[in-house]
């Protein structure tokens, strides 16, 4: 049982590309006003999560080092305060939508120019 491989032309490549971001379009532009209602209420979700998480994953961390070092309330209120700036800093980053995409700067429109050079 020998298989030989096919090579795929770049052509046919393309062809296939093509066609899928077509659909992938269409699919989109039927979805209309539903995803745009959606997208509000994912938002405001994750703007809760991310500050909600922040501030606990800073109030445990505070805590384990309370119970290890035997300082009680001192080492949970300092990681609460960094909780709540990790959290406010992330909230920001999702509302202005720095780092939406992995690998992808963000351009400003007065950055964007059409001389190749």
């Amino acid at each position: 049982m020998t298989e030989q491989k096919k090579s795929v032309s770049i052509q046919d490549l393309d062809a296939r590309l093509r066609l899928a971001r077509q659909s992938a379009e269409e699919t989109t532009a039927k979805a209309g006003s539903k995803g745009r209602s959606r997208s509000g209420l994912g938002l405001a979700m994750r703007l809760g999560v991310e500050i909600v998480s922040a501030l606990v994953i800073g109030v445990g961390i505070g805590l384990l080092l309370d119970y290890w070092l035997g300082t009680k309330p001192w080492f949970m209120l300092l990681f609460f305060i960094f909780g709540a700036a990790a959290g406010v800093m992330n909230v920001y980053r999702v509302a202005t939508g720095i780092g939406q995409g992995v690998g992808y700067k963000r351009e400003d429109v007065n950055e964007i120019s059409d001389d190749p050079t």
